[in-house]
């Protein structure tokens, strides 16, 4: 599989750990959109393109996103809903990114390594460029 394009689309503020959103084409024919490029305590890093997991209602049966303290629809409380308690800071930070799914992924970690160096080194590219007219409104992440 060829990697045939990568475009990024920087994101203003670089206080932000959101750095960008990129679109990369496998073998002209196939699209992947909203991989980001976020700032880690590491670096760098590229991560796909997820959705916020929903959980339901004991009430009315309404999927509201994960660890919302009331639900959208009937106003029931969701704090009834038993769910794991973080201990340690590292718990908590792996609870709330079990609250996303990746919607598409690399299987081996060679494409990963493949898709992350390509799209970090579009990145680096496009800032080099300096601020584009688009400011990637087109590719933040949907809301369910």
């Amino acid at each position: 599989m060829v990697i045939s394009e990568v475009r990024v689309f920087l994101k203003e503020g670089q206080d932000r750990k959101l750095k960008a959103y990129a679109t990369v084409t496998f073998d002209s024919c196939f699209v992947v959109r909203n991989i980001k490029v976020i700032e880690g305590q590491k670096g760098l890093f590229v991560a796909m393109p997820s959705r916020k997991m929903k959980e339901s209602c004991p009430k009315c049966r309404y999927k509201n996103v994960v660890r919302s303290k009331y639900c959208n629809n009937c106003g029931g409380n969701l704090e009834t809903i038993v769910r794991p308690v973080a201990k340690s800071p590292e718990e908590e930070a792996s609870a709330r990114q079990s609250e996303h799914k990746d919607i598409a992924h690399p299987i081996t970690l060679e494409f990963r390594e493949l898709i992350q160096k390509k799209v970090l080194d579009a990145f680096e590219d496009e800032k080099k460029k300096g601020p584009s007219p688009v400011k990637g409104a087109d590719y933040a992440e949907e809301e369910d």
